[in-house]
């Protein structure tokens, strides 16, 4: 299958330091990539960069088969990707949640009752059908999460990235989370701590250390629960991975 988005040698400076470098890195439909790391190893920045909000110094970005160098490049492109930011608040800014979930789907070019309609659907398919009517900034921690994703998935994306998707997220709403992000249809790249919440979900995990992107292996091992955990690979010690 072609690639959906293929970095080659991605290099993002800041002050003049590269935050990330040599990045290279391919994501194909049905893939569910785990990316981790420390804090302040360049994971949000490598999101940041796919959908050109980080400039690269070197290296190329390509999104469904062409190279995006410039805004309007990018900008063809970001409606195919859905992006859940770290802080549910950078993300809910209507009103209401109905009105939140259906912005997405208006910038598409739905009239205001398609959109509404889809926005229904998708809040339906998430469990939380109950909250179209809700103020967003009066939602717990893990509705807000919830609802930002039915923005992203009333949009039918091809590809989602979510930074940190567990952040403010109790129990009850990860498993609806962890349920949702299983049978969405794109393919995901999952930045987060939370190693036993992405390996359960990831079909491969790649880890971010001194600005290098490295395969990683994700293992589970027996204790009185099933705990998933991410190492780096054998054979990515001594270097980065090719993609």
């Amino acid at each position: 299958m072609n690639p959906l988005l293929e970095l080659t040698g991605l290099t993002v400076l800041r002050d003049g330091r590269p935050v990330l470098s040599g990045v290279d890195l391919t994501l194909r439909p049905g893939e569910r990539v785990a990316l981790v790391g420390p804090n302040g190893a360049g994971k949000t920045t490598l999101l940041r960069a796919i959908i050109g909000l980080e400039p690269a110094a070197a290296g190329r970005i390509r999104l469904f088969g062409e190279e995006c160098a410039t805004e309007p490049a990018f900008r063809k492109f970001r409606p195919r990707i859905g992006f859940l930011f770290q802080d549910s608040d950078d993300q809910l800014f209507c009103p209401t949640v109905v009105e939140d979930v259906a912005f997405g789907p208006l910038n598409l070019g739905l009239g205001a009752a398609e959109a509404e309609r889809q926005a229904i659907a998708t809040l339906e398919e998430l469990g939380i059908g109950h909250l179209a009517q809700r103020v967003t900034h009066r939602l717990s921690g893990g509705e807000k999460r919830l609802v930002c994703l039915a923005g992203l998935l009333a949009m039918k994306p091809d590809v989602m990235m979510l930074d940190e998707p567990t952040n403010g997220v109790d129990d009850e709403h990860g498993r609806q989370l962890r349920q949702a992000l299983l049978d969405c249809p794109a393919a995901l790249l999952l930045v987060s701590h939370d190693s036993q919440f992405v390996g359960g979900l990831a079909t491969r995990a790649m880890i971010i250390r001194q600005g290098r992107l490295l395969r990683a292996e994700i293992h589970d091992h027996p204790h009185v629960h099933q705990h998933f955990h991410i190492h780096l690979a054998h054979d990515a010690r001594g270097g980065a991975e090719d993609n």
